[in-house]
């Protein structure tokens, strides 16, 4: 690794740039990525400001093993106060920018201000160089990249927003590439408001590694190890999609919003049918899985090439929306990428609108002239339009689902799918306690990337849970017994990965025999040279959820937000396999599991990290802010 791993702070306003390295004490706390993006946003940030402001921080961070030769390891964290939420913002993106940013000097990156007119920050051999974008300004996300490589050549990877991020949609993505999104939680807004279009690296540097040659060596065995999962084999034919057979056909799948579990003719969405527009697969930097589709769709209202789509996709402009048809997701998700628009907070509001009109609670002249109908995809493109455009009813929804519903009524709300502000994704986890803990209690609002533990659906035996979790767990998926220390044990060990720098995908997530803790220890050794016990490491990942958990309270959230919406405890579902038939969540038993989660963490019953806590995991005193380092 190199000798000096730099963090650059950049002052939009002033026009000012510093450079300084990153402190071994930071390494050891927070490896990178995800936990280094938190401590910098707790330390910087006053609370209370505006996420449109340009108080507002934006922090990208690659992992600590971001460019190793294995496990995907190419990802990194786009952090700041969303917009969307007034809580956490952070989103997690793969593609090629991660290892480009390393490779041109920088681990980590800390923006604030606002510039008077577009620009872009430009990275090459650890130096930062501030560049007018008014030419850019307008530009949709691939023309903005495509004429980034122009102006620099194509050894270039970028960071970019779209229309929505230049017009402050609160759910805006940050884009790179023709698929890779740090989707969630408005990042793309934020850089909007500071009129940043684009991050550039220049892809011509190296990354030092401590010991090369064993860490080479040591990532073929864990490409080994991965590769010979069930999970990743499907997953190579056909994506994340591979999930999507199992759970609409269980039952765990939202349909036309929270009505039902089953759609007619659903077998277009099916993976299989992708491989008519299919023309090879593809994946970020160090990945040997590849499980993007690369495709080309010739006809239709909007002739592309693209890749993907998600199995996320599937639901939010397929079951959602009562679309039955391939080629509409793909169009939908195509739109969503040029405009830079997060799919899964889209999708979820355009089904929302969808509700609220067939029961009578939104007009045709209310909505822009738009008759959303379930299974219309000419209405979703519509209104995804103009929702990236801020045109009529547009302007509304992209204020995110809460203030939308002010505009609304009151009646509008029960029908949100939403925590904290932010929209659910595809399924319906009423029959899966342990998914329905992750959803409310996920740092930056309903989340399934933060704690969920997707082994839960396998009925492995008792045993196995009990020693790979430490306490008891029922193998029952529907039960809630023992479900809060699997949401637990999973969000520490998401918090690392995603502080490595690696892909949820790679490991024990999906597949119960992909690399955890005792893999990753030589990996991060041999890569950075620093060397951590199994318990150190689940450490890192308690300190991280503890950090980000401060944020939130010192933002006003707490234990009243970490729930789910009425309609969980209140309506059954309709659908599915007789086991996940006629279920809705038990109130008294979603708060026992709460008071278990919050105990695991050490926090109290209102959710607050206890003193003592805070004195073993080191964040009774959070450095102050010229401790940390001073912006520019």
């Amino acid at each position: 690794m190199r000798e000096k791993q730099l963090v650059g702070f950049i002052d939009l306003s002033l026009r000012k740039t510093s450079v300084k390295p990153i402190p071994d004490e930071w390494r050891r706390g927070y490896l990178g990525g995800r936990g280094l993006n938190i401590f910098l946003l707790y330390s910087l940030l006053d609370a209370g400001i505006d996420p449109l402001g340009p108080e507002n921080l934006l922090i990208v961070g690659a992992g600590l093993l971001t460019g190793a030769p294995c496990l995907g390891a190419a990802r990194c964290n786009v952090s700041g106060k969303s917009p969307l939420t007034g809580a956490l913002g952070d989103s997690n993106i793969g593609g090629q920018y991660g290892v480009a940013m390393r490779r041109a000097g920088f681990d980590c990156l800390v923006i604030r201000g606002r510039s008077e007119k577009p620009v872009r920050i430009v990275l090459h051999e650890g130096k930062i160089e501030l560049m007018d974008a008014s030419d850019l300004w307008g530009l949709d996300t691939f023309e903005t990249e495509e004429e980034i490589a122009r102006q620099h050549g194509s050894n270039v990877h970028s960071l970019v927003i779209g229309r929505a991020g230049e017009r402050l949609v609160r759910y805006a993505c940050v884009r790179t590439g023709r698929k890779s999104a740090a989707g969630r939680t408005g990042m793309g807004a934020v850089m909007g408001a500071k009129r940043l279009k684009a991050i550039t690296a220049v892809n011509e540097g190296r990354i030092e590694w401590s010991e090369p040659d064993k860490l080479y060596r040591y990532a073929r065995q864990m490409i080994e190890q991965i590769m010979s999962t069930k999970w990743a084999q499907a997953q190579a034919k056909h994506g994340t999609m591979a999930i999507f057979n199992y759970t609409y056909h269980t039952g765990l799948i939202r349909v036309k919003n929270f009505q039902t579990q089953t759609l007619p003719d659903v077998g277009t969405l099916e993976p299989e049918n992708m491989e008519r527009y299919s023309i090879q697969m593809t994946g970020c930097s160090a990945c040997t899985i590849k499980c993007r589709h690369v495709y080309e769709l010739s006809d239709g209202p909007y002739p592309h090439k693209g890749e993907g789509p998600e199995y996320s996709q599937l639901g939010s402009f397929g079951t959602l929306l009562g679309i039955n048809k391939m080629e509409a997701v793909m169009n939908c998700t195509y739109l969503c990428n040029k405009y830079g628009l997060d799919t899964i907070e889209t999708g979820n509001i355009i089904a929302w609108v969808m509700e609220l009109y067939e029961k009578g609670l939104l007009r045709e002249d209310e909505l822009g002239g738009v008759k959303p109908v379930w299974g219309d995809e000419y209405s979703a493109y519509r209104l995804i339009e103009m929702i990236a455009n801020r045109e009529s009813i547009g302007d509304v929804l992209a204020e995110g689902i809460l203030a939308a519903s002010k505009r609304f009524g009151e009646r509008s709300l029960y029908y949100a799918l939403h925590v904290k502000g932010m929209g659910n994704l595809l399924s319906d986890d009423r029959a899966v306690p342990s998914f329905a803990l992750g959803l409310a209690t996920a740092s930056r609002g309903s989340d399934h990337l933060r704690s969920r533990p997707a082994l839960d659906l396998y009925g492995l035996p008792s045993d196995f849970l009990k020693n790979l979790y430490g306490g008891e767990v029922s193998q029952d998926y529907t039960s809630y017994d023992g479900k809060s220390r699997m949401v637990w044990w999973h969000e520490l060990q998401y918090a690392v990965v995603d502080s490595l720098g690696l892909c949820k995908f790679q490991t024990i997530f999906c597949a119960v025999h992909a690399p955890s803790y005792n893999e990753w220890i030589p990996l991060i050794k041999y890569a950075s040279g620093l060397e951590f016990t199994r318990e150190e490491l689940m450490n890192v990942g308690e300190r991280i959820c503890t950090l980000e958990r401060l944020f939130n309270i010192r933002e006003g959230f707490g234990r009243k937000d970490d729930t789910l919406p009425e309609r969980y405890f209140t309506e059954p579902t309709n659908a599915g396999l007789p086991k996940v038939r006629n279920r809705k969540l038990d109130r008294s038993a979603f708060e026992r599991m709460l008071d278990e989660y919050y105990s695991l963490h050490g926090w109290d019953s209102g959710g607050r990290p206890r003193e003592e806590t805070l004195k073993r995991l080191g964040l009774e005193k959070i450095p102050a802010r010229e401790e940390v380092g001073v912006i520019a």
